[in-house]
């Protein structure tokens, strides 16, 4: 699918394969595949979280109000800022951890239920009003910079930078780790881990506290990028970030699923709104078009399965 998408799309538009194309989708598609590396980790333990979208609000405004507040000022200021948004993300994870994996709360609900409670405080943090910081401001100046330039020489832009070393930091946890392998196995069969005397609510909460953070950490990359912190950020986004799953082989059911995968799963959902923005297809159409590939993505990823298990 990936791939047929990409020769659709070179001869659909001669702009598509242009550099600067090519690292707008990526540096567009960064916070998607951080939060999509959060969802994954908790669709592997049978899971789902739709607060996703409202935390990476919460992220960004934190960021946002912080930096103009702090008495320091420069790249400190910018640390302390960025690891304030990552600990409320993270706080607010842990929360649905506590709730999913301690009082045996459905995930549905409990994620349903901090979607709405994250979405009502990024509202009232900024009274329904964007967060503008001063761009005069040394810490503004380093985050905007982060999130307009790139690799000196290279031009790879910083978000896109930061969202592949998260993704192959995850890639050697699930791999190469006990951690990574019960997390799936928790999802798998998670009666068997149990049994076994293993802490099955520590992996889980772990999987939502860390979803959350990093849901967090795409808000600060929008904030980043359009230099105002919105409590509108992330409408939607748990959507593209399930389906990413999806598309990329996970079961919802939990146990299976992979970051590279899943990293396919947000190339392929990126592909289709670029190219439908560069040959002008309106917004309506192309939700419907969207969500007829993701149809037909798992429809094959179906008949794949059932041809291999047949051989």
């Amino acid at each position: 699918m990936l791939v047929a998408l990409i020769i659709a799309s070179a001869i659909l538009s001669e702009h598509f394969l242009t550099v600067q194309n090519i690292f707008n989708l990526l540096r567009q598609l960064a916070p998607l595949a951080l939060v999509s590396v959060g969802m994954l980790l908790v669709v592997l333990t049978g899971g789902i979280d739709l607060s996703v979208g409202s935390v990476a609000a919460i992220g960004g405004m934190v960021v946002a109000m912080m930096m103009p507040a702090l008495p320091v000022e420069g790249g400190f200021a910018l640390i302390l800022s960025v690891l304030a948004a990552l600990g409320a993300g993270a706080v607010l994870g842990a929360v649905n951890g506590i709730l999913v994996a301690g009082f045996g709360m459905a995930s549905f609900v409990a994620t349903l239920a901090m979607m709405t409670m994250a979405r009502g405080i990024a509202y009232m943090l900024s009274n329904g009003q964007p967060v503008r910081f001063p761009r005069e401001l040394p810490t503004a100046q380093i985050l905007t910079a982060f999130g307009a330039k790139g690799v000196p020489g290279l031009g790879i832009p910083w978000p896109v930078v930061a969202a592949l070393l998260a993704v192959l930091l995850f890639v050697i946890l699930l791999r190469r780790t006990s951690w990574g392998r019960l997390t799936v196995a928790t999802g798998s069969n998670e009666t068997a881990v149990r049994l076994a005397g293993l802490p099955v609510g520590r992996y889980k909460f772990l999987a939502y506290t860390i979803c959350g953070g990093l849901s967090a950490l795409a808000g600060v990359m929008v904030t980043a990028r359009t230099s105002v912190g919105t409590p509108v950020t992330g409408i939607g986004l748990e959507l593209d970030a399930i389906a990413a799953c999806v598309i990329g082989g996970a079961l919802l059911s939990g146990g299976k699923g992979t970051v590279v995968q899943t990293m396919i799963g947000v190339l392929i959902l990126g592909l289709i709104g670029n190219i439908m923005n560069l040959m002008s297809v309106p917004a309506y159409p192309q939700q419907i078009i969207k969500g007829l590939i993701i149809i037909l993505a798992v429809l094959l990823q179906g008949v794949g399965a059932r041809t291999r298990q047949r051989v």
